[in-house]
């Protein structure tokens, strides 16, 4: 037999592959990801050092060594000997644990009450703390020092805001399996595992690039976008829509002939109420004249379809249930094709243009209606209602800092899109 370092062997992810972390350590990194050993003349696996990233094998912190070194030890008595090994009986293990919470959390979502791009987000936190501790770590064998690395290793790769967000879903996963009795005591995360202070967080953002546009680049963009995209564009800084808020927008939230949108946010729940331009109302007639027919009857009263008769922000059904969003994709498109290259910059980043400059007509309570926030003010029991006369107050005030052309409306294009079309 050939020696394996003499010859270049093919495979996905050959040249990422990690070094023994010491001479004798009795693990070899495979090039599918995870620590091998051949025992009897069969390899097994050992956890994994490596997981796959947009098409591509990537190293995760730690290689995950000493995880799968603990595997080893925990397995190779029976290996060796020629038995199965058993599972540990000990205790509650991790993979018992997330198992359990992605369960329940999936007839939640099946039941509207928890959005599927949560749910996503609560599955990659499940997949990580597997990557770090070992699928059958026993939960109470986790301790305070454990939790601090995991901290650290989050905070290497992103920023205060997404640290925060990850570790209050670890938080909400292991609170979880206590008040669902799987565990008898709450786990002790120790002192250090919580969000980061108000003071990085400022610091942060004071070093970060704003997430605005300027009036100039808004107007760049909605020259260039297709119908649908400048219709969505327009609602982001008249209304101050996200991606989601666009994507589920229902017809019936329209008052197109008095110029109003009354539509819930999706996220939330929260009451929302905002005045449309003229401007947008044009653009919201002209995507729906050319919208494509829906791909399924539950889609027939959404105003804004891809070609393929789709939501634009949805989840793929294909068992992995990946989150798909068209309008991000697009919108950045159309960010290069205009040469506006800004970090953190995308669509949602029209809804803090709207916020700011709204901001300059100091009424942060009409300013909730429009944006659904919720007042969580003492104050905000005794309002039973706002004036249209100060949303459309905030609502002029953006309009005229954009500075709009001023136009007697658009002439309405004769083509009908079928299914397929070019939106």
């Amino acid at each position: 037999m050939k020696n394996a370092t003499t010859k270049k062997q093919s495979g996905k992810g050959q040249s990422g592959k990690p070094p023994k972390p010491y001479s004798d350590f009795p693990l070899s990194p495979h090039n599918s990801g995870a620590w091998q050993k051949k025992i009897r003349g069969k390899i097994h696996y050992f956890g994994r050092w490596g997981k796959t990233v947009k098409g591509k094998l990537t190293r995760i912190p730690g290689d995950g060594w000493k995880e799968a070194l603990e595997l080893y030890k925990a397995q190779a008595d029976a290996l060796h000997s020629g038995k199965t090994p058993r599972e540990s009986t000990d205790g509650l293990v991790l993979k018992d644990v997330c198992n359990g919470f992605l369960t329940s959390k999936t007839r939640i979502v099946a039941s509207g009450e928890l959005s599927q791009r949560t749910f996503q987000e609560y599955r990659k936190t499940c997949d990580r703390l597997i990557a770090k501790f070992g699928s059958n770590r026993l939960v109470a064998d986790l301790a305070s020092d454990d939790f601090e690395q995991l901290r650290a290793d989050v905070a290497l790769t992103w920023g205060p805001y997404r640290l925060g967000d990850e570790v209050q879903r670890t938080r909400t996963i292991f609170k979880w399996a206590y008040e669902s009795g799987l565990v008898d005591r709450p786990v002790r995360f120790g002192p250090n595992f919580k969000k980061p202070s108000q003071s990085v967080i400022r610091k942060h953002r004071a070093n970060s690039e704003l997430r605005l546009f300027s009036a100039e680049e808004i107007r760049t963009l909605l020259a260039a976008a297709s119908p649908a995209l400048k219709a969505m564009i327009l609602l982001g800084i008249n209304c101050g829509f996200g991606n989601s808020d666009c994507s589920s927008l229902p017809q019936k939230a329209l008052d197109l002939d008095s110029g109003w949108v009354r539509f819930d946010r999706p996220k939330t729940g929260i009451a929302r109420r905002s005045p449309l331009w003229p401007e947008t109302i044009v653009a919201i007639r002209e995507a729906l004249h050319l919208r494509p027919y829906p791909d399924e009857k539950k889609y027939t009263g959404h105003v804004f379809l891809t070609r393929f008769g789709k939501p634009w922000v949805r989840v793929r059904v294909d068992g992995k249930n990946a989150p798909i969003n068209s309008i991000t994709l697009e919108f950045g498109k159309l960010l290069k094709n205009c040469g506006i290259q800004k970090t953190g910059v995308a669509f949602y980043s029209l809804r803090h243009t709207f916020r700011t400059i709204a901001d300059g007509v100091r009424d942060e309570t009409a300013i909730r209606l429009i944006m659904g926030h919720a007042d969580s003010s003492i104050d905000a029991r005794y309002v039973e209602r706002i004036d249209d006369g100060r949303l459309l107050m905030i609502s002029n005030h953006v309009r005229s800092w954009l500075n709009i052309p001023a136009h007697g409306g658009e002439k309405m294009t004769k083509k009908v899109t079928k299914k397929g079309g070019a939106e």
